[in-house]
């Protein structure tokens, strides 16, 4: 897999991956429901099953690989076919659009409905709230916004995505060259690991920031959504590749693929994955739960990349209602935890007291219900405008492939 690869017919710069949208309502229900569950309790419950709860926040994993894949192929199959690559302008336009209106209406939510942050919250924390910078600075985020550390890392990751791509393909005399790409693509999975095993601790104690939630702890998740961009734009241009044409056979498996993933989060799960509560984790325990998501990401986002068209898994995963949920999955992610925060007053539960069911199907419908207003007074109308202006052209596949069949977030 060494050389540039010429043009082949069957190259797309516009494909449609409608099982990602589906993916992406999977990623926001498992962080939905870690988050219900360490409130409710049950992570100290139920032995096994309360240890798998507390590592469903593998839907980060889910939602950095679906990023890494979705941004990183237009650039690739551009350089693959000789195209301009993305406008970098147009690019930065649309990823403010896509993540900072819904960011900015929940930072005001509950910065103003949650009475703790009321009391607490002064001018200078709005600031690094609103400009998604607490993660640098302080060792703790606002309630009812603490997931909000991911999208930190999801905005760095797209700062510097452009300057990444240009390092594989060229920035004037682009090419493909996929050992390039596999070679830039390992380093920084050992980055990030050398990260979660001993650099980050080294960092931390030279500054009141959180080093293990920055980019570089979580690096490889993204490295794995490139890696199959990498693979699908090489299946397209050579699709009797022994090596390509095995590993897509496999990703076409989805019942051994998730099987896979559920085995790796068992293991996640135990000891080796480390604590189940906010305990601080060995070196050893951080990266062997940072690669069992790896993994996991991998095999799951593999089978809506490369899923079969009008098989039965295809099908299943491409209903329009369940991609609906997919579609509304970013406004969930974002407003979740203030919904659970407002079904706790009105139920008047204590933290850690339990009801974790009642808590969850509660929490779900209303987050549901806020996110479906949320997607169509705050999302769409900024999405609208993500294809004005200079660049738009150039970036056309970008936009088909990152808004209108699946969207990052």
């Amino acid at each position: 897999m060494t050389g540039d690869l010429p043009r082949h017919p069957r190259l797309e710069l516009r494909p449609e991956f409608p099982v990602l949208d589906s993916l992406r309502a999977v990623g926001a229900l498992c962080v939905l429901t870690t988050h219900v569950a360490f409130q409710s309790g049950d992570y100290v419950r139920h032995g096994i099953v309360g240890a798998l709860f507390s590592r469903l926040d593998v839907g980060v994993a889910l939602f950095f690989a679906l990023s890494g894949f979705l941004l990183a192929r237009p650039y690739l199959a551009r350089a693959a076919a000789g195209e301009p690559l993305p406008s970098t302008r147009h690019y930065y336009l649309k990823r403010f659009l896509r993540i900072y209106p819904v960011y900015f209406v929940t930072v005001v939510i509950a910065l103003t409905v949650i009475e703790e942050n009321r009391g607490q919250t002064d001018l200078l924390e709005w600031l690094r709230t609103l400009t998604l910078t607490n993660v640098f600075f302080e060792g703790r985020l606002p309630q009812g916004l603490t997931q909000m550390w991911s999208l930190s890392v999801e905005a760095t990751f797209y700062l510097v995505l452009p300057v990444l791509m240009w390092l594989v393909v060229g920035r004037r005399q682009r090419s493909f060259q996929p050992g390039k790409i596999a070679a830039v693509l390992v380093l920084g999975v050992l980055f990030s690991c050398w990260w979660n095993g001993s650099l980050a601790g080294v960092i931390a104690g030279a500054t009141t920031g959180t080093p293990l939630l920055w980019l570089p702890a979580h690096l490889s998740w993204f490295m794995v959504g490139i890696a199959l961009a990498a693979v699908h734009v090489r299946h397209q241009l050579e699709p009797a590749s022994a090596v390509v044409s095995t590993l897509v056979a496999v990703c076409r498996m989805p019942g051994a693929c998730w099987a896979a993933a559920a085995g790796l989060l068992l293991i996640a799960a135990t000891p080796l994955g480390g604590p189940i509560l906010l305990l601080v984790a060995t070196p050893s325990q951080s990266v062997v739960k940072h690669l069992a998501y790896l993994a996991i990401a991998a095999v799951v986002v593999a089978t809506g990349v490369f899923a079969e068209p009008g098989s039965r898994y295809a099908r299943a995963l491409s209903v329009p209602w369940l991609r609906h949920f997919g579609h509304i999955s970013y406004s969930t992610f974002c407003i979740h935890l203030v919904v659970l925060y407002l079904v706790r007053e009105l139920l008047h539960h204590e933290l850690f007291r339990g009801q974790g069911p009642l808590l969850w199907v509660l929490t779900v419908a209303g987050s549901l219900v806020v996110s479906e207003v949320l997607y169509r007074l705050v999302e769409r109308p900024a999405l609208r405008l993500k294809d004005r202006g200079p660049g738009r052209d150039r970036s056309a596949g970008q936009a088909k492939s990152a808004t209108t069949t699946t969207t990052t977030r």
